[in-house]
């Protein structure tokens, strides 16, 4: 008889006896290591329940051996049956020493703190963060999952979870006793479904007119309390039936977002948006953008290409896809050559556009600092056509008062059109409008390294044309910025980089550098004439005025 085997499974001598072959001095052996292992056994039990706040054990105290001073304890000891018991023991004894040791073989358990943040906080004030409107989970860290935010408790949440799920197995043992009925489109429908939409057609026939003065007062008691920190009391604005719907539709929405969370496609505590969908690209962002929290939070935002709208799942941008009126930006088209065209957007009759579009840029632009107050600027978009919409290739912003002079305050190419010349178009729009104004320009400072490179690249081809073209034999810097539109600074400092700035007897000379020249014909002859703003397809007049 094996009495008891080891945590791997295996066999264990110490434990295991013969009893109807083993020889007597063996067995009494046998007994007495028993014995003092139960009276090991005895005396650990005992020390456990002396432990400060535990209920103390009436049974009488034992010996130093473990045993009580019984003759009858000496009997149980030495009867075959107690050895087995006592074997059992002293192998029970073992294991819990062993698993004091190693707590391999216990099973891994999912705890909180593997799942949760608890650093986190849910934005709402006053809330603890305890809860979630879905009823499935202890903790919520974004107002999609907030109770006290929908203006319900916890218990409240489990509540209606328990009720949806009830009615989600009624559904489903429903639809079973319909499987047996064949799928067409001239189907009629059945008795059930009948029922159910007289019952709906009911329901909603029971809407109240209207609210009476006393709901009034609650409900502008409760906006006035709370503003945009909670949900708008929504009941008796519509049906029971259609409300109850839009609760579903809440629960469901945040069970998804709680999934996409646990599965790390949700950041904590970043308030970092790390990837955009913008129309058939999804693209990683580079800076932090100030979005709302309740969209910072997520990994992941999802933007309508035309309107700029941001959105928190896919299927919410399906849906807004499927109505969006728009295909282009809002504004007046400027400038269309082939494919390519630049719409003027005023900040203040476009607002929520504008400021749409500097949030998206900040994604990408380290230095930018203008985000909602877009009124004083213009905004310069520039897109490609094809079948399905214009689609936003790049932008800049310039004010419509500005005592510096800056022509741009702002320029970004979207980061699928980035190396495809578009950057160079924009800038060389810019010039192109401050030429039309009769006036120089320069952007504004500070430039982000991108725009610093792109800068000094058109400057430096603005400068190779002008001296290419020219065929006299003395030039200056007024006359080079006139024709240009570049601010005379701007041209000093391309010269110097270039080397062609030099000052001899008193007087700066302008080198005329044949094999610069050289070098950039051969690039302009490599590249053709793809990427160029044609100044006879703008049709704009300088605004006047705010």
């Amino acid at each position: 008889v094996t009495a008891g085997s080891s945590s791997d499974g295996t066999e264990d001598s110490d434990f295991s006896a013969d009893l109807e072959h083993a020889e007597a001095p063996e067995s009494a052996h046998r007994r007495s290591s028993t014995r003092l292992t139960r009276a090991s056994l005895r005396l650990s039990q005992s020390s456990a329940d002396n432990k400060p706040g535990a209920d103390r054990d009436e049974t009488p105290p034992r010996t130093p051996t473990g045993n009580a001073p019984s003759s009858e304890s000496d009997l149980e000891v030495s009867s075959p049956s107690n050895d087995l018991e006592d074997e059992r023991l002293a192998k029970e004894l073992s294991l819990k020493e062993a698993a004091a040791h190693d707590l391999s073989h216990r099973p891994k358990r999912r705890r909180f703190h593997e799942s949760y943040n608890f650093n986190m906080k849910c934005p709402t004030p006053g809330c603890n963060s305890l809860g979630h409107l879905t009823g499935r989970h202890e903790r919520h860290f974004s107002i999609s999952g907030c109770p006290l935010y929908h203006n319900l408790s916890a218990d409240e949440c489990k509540g209606k979870a328990s009720t949806r799920d009830k009615q989600t197995e009624e559904r489903t043992l429903s639809h079973r006793q319909d499987e047996n009925r064949h799928s067409t489109r001239s189907q009629a429908p059945t008795d059930r479904q009948l029922r159910y939409k007289e019952k709906v057609t009911e329901l909603r026939r029971k809407r109240n007119s209207g609210l009476n003065k006393e709901q009034k007062e609650k409900y502008m008691e409760h906006r006035q309390s709370h503003g945009t920190t909670r949900e708008p009391l929504l009941e008796n604005i519509t049906s029971d039936y259609d409300l109850e719907l839009f609760r579903k539709a809440q629960a469901r929405a945040s069970e998804d977002l709680e999934k996409l969370r646990l599965a790390g496609q949700v950041s904590e505590g970043s308030n970092m948006i790390k990837t955009i969908v913008f129309g058939r690209y999804e693209l990683d962002t580079w800076y932090h953008s100030p979005y709302p929290e309740e969209y910072a939070r997520l990994g992941r935002l999802y933007m309508c290409e035309f309107c700029l709208k941001y959105m928190k799942s896919q299927t919410i941008l399906r849906r807004h896809m499927a109505k969006c009126v728009w295909k282009h930006p809002p504004g007046d088209e400027i400038y269309r050559k082939g494919n390519i065209s630049v719409f003027e957007v005023d900040g203040k009759k476009n607002k929520i556009y504008c400021q749409n579009l500097c949030l998206l840029a900040k994604l990408f632009l380290d230095h930018k600092t203008l985000y909602y107050d877009v009124e004083p600027f213009l905004f310069y978009v520039m897109t490609e056509a094809d079948s399905t919409g214009c689609h936003l290739v790049g932008y800049f912003s310039k004010e419509k008062n500005s005592f510096l002079n800056y022509n741009v305050s702002c320029i970004l190419t979207m980061p699928q059109y980035m190396r495809q010349g578009y950057g160079k178009m924009l800038i060389d729009f810019s010039y192109l409008l401050s030429k039309v104004e009769e006036k120089v320009g320069s952007p504004e400072r500070p430039l982000s390294d991108l725009g610093l490179i792109s800068y000094r690249s058109y400057w430096k081809e603005v400068l190779l044309r002008y001296l290419n073209n020219f065929q006299g034999k003395e030039i200056s810097i007024k006359e080079i910025s006139q024709e240009t539109a570049v601010n005379p600074v701007d041209i000093v400092s391309t010269l110097q980089s270039l080397q062609m700035l030099k000052y001899w007897k008193g007087k700066h000379l302008v080198l005329k550098r044949q094999d610069l020249i050289d070098d950039w014909k051969a690039k302009e002859t490599k590249r053709g004439n793809g990427k160029t703003i044609d100044p006879t397809a703008l049709k704009w007049t300088p605004p006047k005025g705010t």
